[in-house]
């Protein structure tokens, strides 16, 4: 299986100037730089603003002072190592600390600083914690990505979450669809694994990161095809992110296309306000007409997708922001107030949650 090049130092990529690359090296050293040579071939070069571009090349942006490591408080969920549990029914677990490709705006920059250990190699802690909880019945397997790992490896935790009588799904997020989808469409013994474990009655679900339109390739759509093939079923999910899809055609595109391929569409989410994503923030208000502006556009299909907040509370849905109020409500809680129902001001530069302002505080 010939799998692309990947490149992890700034000063081996030709692509840029002798200039840029002395510009960027400094950004390179705060944050990982990684990509392949499979992506790179997907960027127009010829346009400085390019969003494929954006998502994976450094920007001296990167270091402005903003945000925080860890801006969902995911610390505060760890159960076993390795293994989240913030929603009753759900579990997460770390398996991999390595991505197909380093998105500039990831929200978990924190797990790839060398005094982070978050994933780890051995997740049996995690799936004996899964085990002793019977309310947990769906699993995780996030990172890094998980089709990163060797397949023998991820054979070994599928197998292994599977012998679990509770858990009915297992989901598992990953980027390669965009970044590297002839990990997954050449690789038999992958797909035969997928195969063996997604059934009528305990599905596997791969959770896809595609944030634009373009991603989606000929390579891409024969990935998503030899997934449905081994009964996998998929969906995606991205943030709306300035200069790579804050235009309502684009959304509305990426929804068509998802919804043509088969591939559900799931979550928008508001960019979290992790450390060095400044750039990528848009003011709340913008991002809900936005989202729907795009909705507007695409069909039944494409508009199951829900806007969300990712917060440490829970996923927040936004409902509405009309005359300055935002209208939301938690679309899932880690303290049991699901479906609770809230209306807070909206200031103009509210960006995030904790930006919003009580209604009595005048």
């Amino acid at each position: 299986m010939l799998q692309p090049k990947y490149i992890t130092n700034i000063e081996n990529l030709t692509h840029l100037t002798v200039e840029e690359k002395a510009a960027l090296k400094k950004v390179s050293e705060k944050f990982v730089f990684r990509v392949n040579e499979y992506y790179l071939n997907l960027i127009d070069w010829s346009n400085p603003d390019d969003p494929l571009r954006k998502l994976v090349i450094p920007s001296g942006d990167e270091l402005v002072e903003y945000g925080s490591w860890d801006a969902s408080e995911e610390n505060t969920n760890y159960v076993a190592k390795g293994c989240q549990h913030k929603y009753s029914t759900t579990a997460l677990l770390l398996v991999s600390e390595i991505c197909g490709a380093y998105c500039r705006y990831c929200f978990r920059k924190r797990l790839f600083k060398t005094d982070v250990k978050e994933t780890v190699s051995d997740v049996s802690e995690g799936i004996d914690y899964i085990k002793k909880t019977p309310e947990i019945n769906n699993v995780l397997l996030t990172g890094g990505d998980p089709f990163m790992l060797a397949t023998k490896k991820l054979r070994w935790i599928i197998e292994n979450v599977r012998s679990i009588e509770h858990v009915k799904i297992i989901r598992i997020g990953s980027k390669l669809l965009a970044f590297n989808p002839m990990r997954i469409s050449e690789d038999e013994e992958l797909l035969a694994l997928l195969k063996e474990f997604s059934n009528e009655d305990k599905r596997i679900y791969v959770m896809a990161h595609i944030n634009h339109p373009r991603e989606i390739t000929g390579e891409t759509l024969k990935a998503v095809r030899s997934l449905h093939d081994a009964g996998v079923i998929i969906v995606n999910q991205t943030p709306i992110l300035k200069g790579i899809n804050n235009d309502s055609d684009t959304l509305s595109m990426l929804l068509d296309k998802l919804s043509w391929a088969g591939v559900t569409p799931y979550y928008f989410f508001i960019n979290r306000p992790v450390a060095g994503n400044k750039s990528f923030v848009l003011p709340l208000e913008e991002v809900y007409h936005l989202v729907e502006e795009a909705k507007g556009k695409t069909s039944g299909l494409g508009k199951r997708v829900r806007l969300v907040m990712s917060h440490s509370t829970g996923k927040i849905e936004i409902l509405a922001i009309k005359n300055g109020i935002a209208y939301v409500k938690y679309h899932q809680s880690r303290d049991h107030d699901y479906g609770k129902f809230m209306l807070f001001k909206c200031p103009e530069n509210a960006s995030w949650f904790d930006d919003l302002l009580p209604m009595n505080n005048d």
